[in-house]
């Protein structure tokens, strides 16, 4: 059952990350009348559905119970604050690292960030080690560094990008560089990070997540303030919203709570996996169903490198003979 319920989050995991990807793009890139929708927003409130979603949640797992319902929300939230307390820090974190992405992506193309910002499964796997004492097996870091080769060349740029990226100034490429390596330091801490603190409390995942979603609103609001504070004041907090932006902002939400689900029943290296299938599962649709890609070769090589580090990692030889200690 464990089993099944860890393959099931990864699957929907990858649907949910491929359909943000192609509707974030598409809202992004859509000419429209009036204001565009501002992204700080959009991260607030699909933080404040993701707790909405929560609290439904625990009402559901309390028998439909509001009685039930507010005492562990008092019991596990109020009269805790230390263990509450314990989600502002990767809350903080990945505040921050969606600032940074934002930076990264207006500094440096879609290819080059892309490929570099796979370094946080690398990170991810790092940061497990270190922090919770995991091991990895040969073939489980061999896997790591097949994953990275084939990332890197489904995201091959292409001879149109390589031009369009002599058009940037050096200056730019490097902030753009630092900004998406720091993200992706901070996407590896701030996931194991969580992680740690899903396996040694009992609380419940949605607990957990509403706890993280209340500071992450917070932060959030704080980051509307300082970069939107005055389109904010000028054209309204829903400036640009349409139905496509929604469909985003629902996506977003229900990211939050696949991962933590991924977190509880797989672990983070292996979230980082279902993400990068939903690279190539985005870019395949963009050539069907968008057609602004063009598949190459070298795409192709780096498809069947990725999937097969995804079956590499997962594999657990027998031992044979007695087992040593490393």
């Amino acid at each position: 059952m464990s089993a099944n319920l860890k393959y099931l989050s990864l699957g929907i995991l990858v649907f949910q990350t491929t359909s943000l990807v192609l509707t974030m793009r598409y809202s992004r890139t859509l000419k429209e009348e009036g204001p565009r929708y501002l992204s700080s927003t959009a991260v607030v409130v699909a933080e404040l559905l993701k707790i909405m979603a929560c609290i439904l949640l625990v009402y559901k797992d309390s028998k439909c119970s509001l009685r039930t319902l507010n005492r562990i929300l008092h019991d596990e939230i109020v009269n805790k604050p230390m263990e509450t307390l314990k989600l502002a820090i990767p809350s903080g974190i990945y505040t921050l690292q969606n600032n940074l992405l934002y930076v990264a992506l207006s500094n440096l193309d879609a290819a080059t960030y892309q490929v570099t910002y796979q370094l946080k499964i690398l990170t991810t796997a790092l940061f497990s080690v270190s922090m919770l004492g995991k091991k990895l097996g040969v073939y489980q870091w061999l896997s790591l560094i097949i994953l990275m080769t084939g990332v890197a060349f489904v995201q091959w740029p292409s001879d149109s990008q390589e031009l369009d990226s002599k058009e940037l100034s050096a200056g730019s490429q490097f902030v753009g560089l630092m900004a998406v390596l720091t993200a992706c330091f901070s996407s590896g801490f701030a996931g194991v990070y969580f992680e740690k603190i899903l396996k040694e409390t009992k609380q419940s995942v949605w607990i957990r997540n509403i706890q993280l979603g209340f500071f992450g609103s917070i932060f959030g609001l704080m980051g509307v303030y300082i970069y939107d504070g005055e389109l904010v004041s000028k054209n309204g907090f829903f400036q640009g919203y349409n139905r496509l932006t929604w469909i985003v902002v629902i996506l977003q939400a229900l990211g939050g709570l696949v991962i933590a689900a991924v977190i509880k029943y797989a672990d983070n290296i292996l979230k980082g996996f279902a993400t990068s299938l939903s690279i190539i599962l985005s870019t395949l649709i963009s050539y069907f169903w968008l057609q602004d890609f063009v598949p190459t070769s070298v795409f192709f090589l780096g498809a069947i490198l990725v999937i097969t580090a995804t079956f590499l990692y997962g594999y657990d030889p027998k031992p044979t003979g007695n087992p040593t200690k490393a």
